[in-house]
């Protein structure tokens, strides 16, 4: 019985997003007089992509998985598969009923088809797992490498990877939400007295410097970092752990580049600064590896602020505003939404759960 499992909250967070997701942007709800589940018995659709089929199995086989395994975790090992089967159906039931009064939505009998069989390849895959033990593999596993305590941190870790892959203005640069909302409470309180009492800036900011973005990458690399190491157990854990983490995230980068520009521009986001603050991350990712627990989280916090001061203080640049008009068009639309909310709120979740962190008393006490 595991309770504190990870899965649990990553399973509903991704349920959440996949509903995010295939409702955004949320706008133009209407009713057109046909009947919610109409679209079950309609004919084929006529035109279809290599990208939607592929969407539309991967985008609910994580969550067949997660659901799967929470209830497998949790001590439900009947249930788990036959529920974790039905409820991703059931919510791809519900999606496509509920795309009829979207007018950016169609609801198709291939999508439910290709849903649900999402679902049941990602449920199936962790009841081979648990027969094969893999189950209990990952769990002594946990036992071994990380802190009993550990659980948020190991979900926003999870979520660190997906973060990145929405464009920023600088690599790695999650949280840079201050232009844009200052933009929003522009449009909110225009014509009202409100309006002056914003702290609005009165010229454009200007660009940070090369050695500012290097430090400013490294922080940003530094913060997932050191949350990884505050909940593992020991220097050789947090060396591999550090060297998987460098590489995910340079993977992580190029993958987003090559989705905005194309394969061929896989490395468009390394140039000279964003290559210094990689160096000086990993510099100082050694030379932390044997820092204290709590210490860890603390200096997490302290890049975290650092980041994100250096980050809402510098404009957007031009390449940045080009890489979103490509998200925002065409076959990114789907995860448009979905990706600039986790990149615009990742950081936020870390401080709080930072703060947390360091107040809650030390084990043992």
């Amino acid at each position: 019985m595991n309770p504190r499992s990870s899965a649990w909250p990553l399973a509903l967070l991704f349920a959440g997003l996949v509903v995010y997701a295939s409702f955004y942007p949320f706008t133009g709800w209407r009713v057109q007089g046909v009947a919610p589940l109409a679209f079950l018995h309609a004919p084929l659709p006529q035109y279809w992509t290599g990208f939607d089929v592929v969407a539309n199995l991967v985008g609910y086989a994580p969550l067949g998985f997660l659901l799967a395994l929470a209830l497998l975790r949790s001590g439900w090992p009947r249930a788990a598969w036959p529920l974790a089967v039905c409820f991703s159906a059931l919510l791809s039931l519900a999606v496509e009923a509920l795309q009829n009064y979207l007018p950016m939505r169609v609801p198709s009998n291939v999508d439910f088809a290709l849903n649900a069989t999402g679902g049941l390849a990602g449920a199936s895959t962790a009841w081979v797992l648990e027969r094969l033990g893999g189950v209990r593999r990952w769990s002594q596993f946990r036992a071994d490498w990380f802190d009993p305590g550990a659980h948020g941190g190991l979900v926003l870790l999870a979520l660190w990877p997906l973060a990145l892959l929405y464009p920023v203005s600088v690599p790695f640069g999650l949280g840079q939400v201050a232009e844009r909302l200052e933009a929003g409470l522009r449009r909110l309180l225009a014509e009202t007295p409100f309006l002056e009492w914003l702290p609005l800036r009165a010229q454009v900011p200007e660009p940070l410097s090369p050695l500012a973005e290097a430090l400013c990458v490294a922080l940003c690399l530094l913060a997932p970092l050191l949350m990884g190491y505050a909940d593992l157990r020991s220097v050789l854990r947090r060396l591999i752990f550090a060297c998987l983490l460098f590489l995910c995230a340079v993977a992580t980068a190029s993958l987003s580049s090559a989705l905005t520009y194309g394969p061929s521009h896989a490395w468009s986001w390394f140039n000279l600064p964003a290559g210094m603050g990689v160096v000086l991350a990993m510099l100082v990712a050694l030379a932390l590896l044997a820092l204290p627990r709590r210490v860890c989280t603390v200096a997490m916090l302290l890049s975290l602020a650092v980041s994100l001061s250096l980050l809402n203080r510098a404009p957007v640049s031009p390449y940045f505003a080009q890489s979103l008009e490509v998200w925002e068009q065409g076959r990114f639309i789907r995860f448009h939404g979905l990706s600039q909310w986790l990149g615009w709120l990742w950081p936020f979740a870390a401080l709080v759960f930072g703060v947390q962190a360091v107040l809650r008393p030390p084990a043992g006490r």
